[in-house]
């Protein structure tokens, strides 16, 4: 279980560091330029790249959750023991803080970098959004966002699942939710993700977190109940016996 924990903690730091690395870089430095779509682009790649390759990387070791709301997913799809789930939890909360933490020593090195300006890819509603989206859009869309996500990772991970493709699916998955995601919110479906840039952030990336650890963990909720219904097995109705008088 140890080196369990330990992928769940390293994956997660590397997931904030690079993909929330490049979103600060697109938007908080605007090296996008005048070409919001441009960030977009290569943030949504940046998340799904990254988690192509942890898949692979730790997969094998933890089945690379680095997100709460999988977890909770994995939890409700019995294919966990809470006892797990916890360990996993605090995992990748901690390296979600640990890669924010990184990042920002990195980035404190700029001198084109103020924190109250730059910030560090936090995620956001309002005057934080690139289309001021108001705080219900907010909540119902990382609900649906992270539904979408943990669902494509439940069934990409299934029994049925063809396990040689999973980090592709899982990774394009990922992508896609954040094409759709990061004008609205700048995307979390990932509480520890939202939670480590909020800390360092500060201000009201901190007074808004709260939405992006609870809306996604209703959305991985709402996940792992709608994959339990499909994967269920139907009884097959037996054919009528055949008529005897013909």
């Amino acid at each position: 279980m140890v080196r369990k924990y330990a992928a769940e903690l390293v994956g997660t730091l590397l997931l904030v560091y690079f993909a929330v690395g490049v979103a600060t870089l697109s938007f908080g430095f605007e090296l996008a330029g005048g070409s919001p779509a441009a960030g977009v682009v290569a943030t949504a790649l940046a998340f799904g790249l990254v988690l192509l390759v942890l898949v692979y990387a730790i997969g094998p070791v933890s089945g690379c959750h680095v997100n709460p709301a999988v977890t909770l997913g994995v939890l409700l799809a019995r294919r966990m023991t809470p006892v797990e789930a916890v360990g996993y939890w605090a995992a990748q909360f901690v390296g979600g803080i640990l890669g924010a933490l990184l990042l920002w020593a990195t980035f404190t090195n700029s001198p084109d970098y103020e924190r109250s300006v730059t910030g560090l890819g936090a995620d956001g509603w309002g005057d934080a959004s690139l289309i001021h989206i108001g705080m219900g859009g907010a909540f119902l869309a990382e609900i649906i966002l992270t539904a979408l996500f943990v669902f494509a990772v439940l069934a990409m991970t299934g029994p049925t699942a063809i396990a040689s493709v999973s980090g592709v699916a899982i990774g394009l998955a990922l992508t896609t939710v954040h094409l759709v995601g990061i004008p609205i919110t700048g995307t979390s479906v990932n509480p520890a993700r939202s939670l480590g840039p909020a800390l360092i952030a500060g201000g009201s990336a901190l007074s808004q977190v709260w939405l992006f650890i609870v809306a996604p963990l209703i959305g991985g909720a709402i996940a792992a109940v709608a994959h339990e219904w499909l994967e269920r097995p139907t009884k097959e109705t037996p054919l009528p016996p055949p008529d005897s008088n013909r």
